[in-house]
């Protein structure tokens, strides 16, 4: 579905001395490198979160492939087609929703931009019918639809946005930041619903977020970026095995504690605020640690949890 190969964006941006006939007559410029030669392929039907920090290029390659800013240089090729030359087989497929641009008619009802976007798609009458009413079940959007835009809160919006974006039914979804700014339960739903939307509709989608639980929880596959250059595309599960070097304890305490009775190893992080205990141990040390403290203190309950994938996937761009 998507296949990208020696792909390079370079912006110039024109040098200022201060001198203004110089500047006008004898202009120079510097170049920006924002991807430098990244490869990669997706897969038809396939989920892939797309991870970096800001300035990345994650938001470039995302444009790139929608169609919206043109290479320097490389192959793209989505659906078959070249992106850039927005044939409108193409821009029927495809969806690119950013949690941070607004699409939807400010003074209007959501309902509004999606009858303007069924026209624009040309989609029929029976399939807008169905899809509308499907995309709003998922998205538990009917209370609001009707009010307009400029009356919702951020996480009705962004329900809406989705709606708006999904009408034709795209068989690609770029999605760019979708839970930006939410709060828990706005982020949970637009979660929920990339899951099943995907499941449903067996669509490809392509998705950067800098939540990453967000990530874990809807991607197997990543694709990490950082500085332009591609620096792992595989299974999450492999850069969790490969990058985590700790496990958490949790244990919930019956009596108040001191360091001095828990007796732990230098090597073990400790948190403790009555009743909760935190242990963070390196992952060869876990069995001995926890024998050796339970053995000593009285306890009701005991978890072991990976690290935070946050932690891990900063390991992976520290390297």
């Amino acid at each position: 579905m998507i296949h990208v190969q020696n792909l390079t964006k370079i912006y110039r941006s024109p040098k200022k001395s201060g001198i203004f006939l110089k500047d006008l007559f004898n202009r120079t410029y510097e170049e920006n490198k924002a991807l430098k030669n990244i490869s990669f392929a997706i897969g038809e039907g396939e989920l892939v979160g797309f991870i970096g920090p800001n300035g990345a290029g994650k938001t470039t390659t995302m444009k790139i492939l929608a169609g919206i800013l043109y290479p320097t240089s490389g192959k793209v090729d989505v659906l078959g087609y070249k992106p850039f030359d927005k044939k409108i087989p193409f821009l029927k497929d495809i969806a690119f929703v950013m949690g941070q641009k607004n699409q939807l008619l400010w003074e209007l009802p959501p309902t509004d931009s999606f009858t303007l976007n069924k026209e624009i798609y040309e989609v029929s009458d029976e399939e807008y019918k169905k899809t509308i009413t499907e995309l709003i079940d998922l998205l538990e959007a009917k209370e609001f639809l009707d009010r307009p835009v400029k009356t919702l809160s951020l996480g009705q919006r962004m329900r809406a946005e989705l709606i708006a974006a999904l009408v034709h039914s795209p068989k690609v979804l770029f999605l760019d930041e979708p839970t930006i700014g939410l709060d828990i339960f706005a982020q949970t739903t637009i979660v929920n619903f990339i899951r099943e939307y995907q499941k449903r509709f067996k669509a490809t989608i392509m998705l950067t977020s800098h939540y990453m639980q967000d990530v874990q929880r809807l991607a197997k596959r990543v694709i990490m970026i950082d500085h332009g250059s591609i620096v792992f595309d595989g299974k999450l599960d492999t850069l969790v095995a490969k990058y985590s070097a700790q496990k958490i304890v949790r244990v919930v305490v019956t009596k108040q504690l001191t360091l001095n009775e828990m007796q732990l190893p230098t090597y073990v992080k400790v948190e403790y605020h009555h009743p909760q205990l935190s242990l963070t141990i390196p992952k060869d040390k876990v069995e001995d640690v926890i024998q050796n403290i339970l053995s000593k203190i009285d306890y009701v309950d005991v978890t072991i949890e990976n690290e935070p994938i946050e932690d891990i996937v900063k390991k992976k761009f520290e390297e």
